[in-house]
């Protein structure tokens, strides 16, 4: 009985945790998007601000010309002045103190105008900071969540066994952020980045329309079009790197291939994709855990191998597969990297083979590539 009173009381701390977490996770996400509008507000102020200076600076250059002519007639005419009356040496020396004025007024207006982007620029520095650091909260709070948030309805069990279980479901949830944090930076680096420039762009094409500046307006859209189609693939790109809907329609083989033609485009090396033996149904599960082997040994070499070629060799023996990723490219000291601990690529790709009830060998030296061989059995 006291044991049950326990758990409830325990719960209930958790369950007022979560809640205070989440309205924290709640107010810094608002603090960011805050920060990110006000960002994109400075961004086209910016804009704006670099367009006046290069027109003041432009007519600081013709006032500068105008002023050393001016200069150089009042010169002549004062040399001169038996050829010229009092009334032109009046009006050269008007002429040129005229045009000195105005050259200092516009000077003084450059360095106002350089001083203001200058402020403007310091201030989207500190919001980008501001936003970033939010996003790292955000995912600090999001590993809290996730370990608060599990079966609180076992956990008088989870208490007991905690100790086994507290560093595997950590590396769980830290895989769960991880990924999620990737996927995150890759839509604000990518879509969200060209979403915030097509609405900054918008907006000026909205002020040529007002001014009628129908042609620039026009050309700024044909931009803006080319934005949209490139945003357009990079969101497709993410939602393939998420879950491949061809695995469940095409089958693993079609799939790796037409990912093993995107890698390529992308780093830029030669991937050979090599298949013995006949693809035979496999569990949605299997085809998904194979796939992310591949993708993580074609990430790796991406990152770090700077490899020239790349071979993917697929065998289907029996109930059985043998995966093999080789690359020709620099390799590494692999007792000195286990020794370490290995790294967080690694540990993922050892705890899905052994999900898998599979086995996985690597093979690399400093200069001599690396070569990764899983076995994996395959339940029908």
């Amino acid at each position: 009985m006291n044991k049950a009173i326990d758990i409830s009381v325990l719960d209930g701390v958790i369950k007022r945790t979560i809640e205070t977490v989440e309205t924290s996770k709640t107010q810094i996400f608002d603090i960011a998007e805050n920060a990110r509008q006000q960002g994109n507000s400075l961004k086209l102020d910016l804009h704006e601000l670099r367009q006046e200076i290069s027109k003041v600076i432009q007519k600081v250059d013709a006032l500068e010309l105008a002023y050393r002519k001016s200069r150089n007639r009042l010169a002549l005419v004062s040399r001169n002045f038996q050829m010229y009356t009092e009334e032109d040496i009046r009006i050269a020396y008007e002429e040129a103190s005229r045009i000195q004025v105005e050259l200092s007024i516009y000077r003084e207006r450059e360095n106002n105008l350089k001083r203001r982007r200058n402020d403007l620029e310091r201030q989207l520095r500190t919001l980008e900071e501001t936003i970033d650091r939010a996003e790292k909260l955000v995912s600090q709070m999001g590993v809290v969540l996730g370990y608060l948030t599990g079966d609180l309805s076992k956990i008088g069990e989870a208490l007991e066994s905690a100790k086994q279980h507290q560093l595997m479901g950590l590396k769980v949830i830290q895989a769960q952020e991880e990924e999620r944090k990737r996927v995150a930076r890759e839509i604000h680096d990518g879509p969200a980045q060209s979403m915030a420039n097509v609405v900054l762009r918008s907006e000026i094409v909205e002020k040529m329309l007002k001014n009628e500046r129908i042609l620039e307006a026009q050309m700024e859209l044909h931009e803006l079009k080319e934005m949209v189609r490139m945003s357009l693939a990079d969101v497709r790109r993410i939602i393939f790197d998420l879950r491949p809907m061809a695995l469940d329609d095409l089958g693993l083989v079609p799939t790796l291939q037409k990912y093993i033609q995107t890698c390529e485009e992308r780093i830029e090396s030669s991937i050979d994709l090599v298949v013995f033996g006949v693809e035979p149904p496999l569990r949605s599960s299997v085809k998904a855990a194979i796939f992310r082997l591949v993708q993580e040994c074609l990430n790796n070499v991406e990152k770090h191998a700077r490899a020239n070629t790349v071979q993917v060799k697929l065998e289907f023996v029996q109930e059985s597969l043998s995966l093999v990723v080789k690359d020709d490219g620099v390799g590494f000291d692999l007792e000195k990297r286990l020794a370490n601990g290995g790294s967080f690529g690694l540990l993922g790709m050892k705890e899905r083979v052994q999900l898998l009830e599979g086995s996985v060998e690597m093979q690399s030296a400093p200069g001599e590539g690396t070569k990764v061989i899983f076995q994996i059995p395959l339940k029908m």
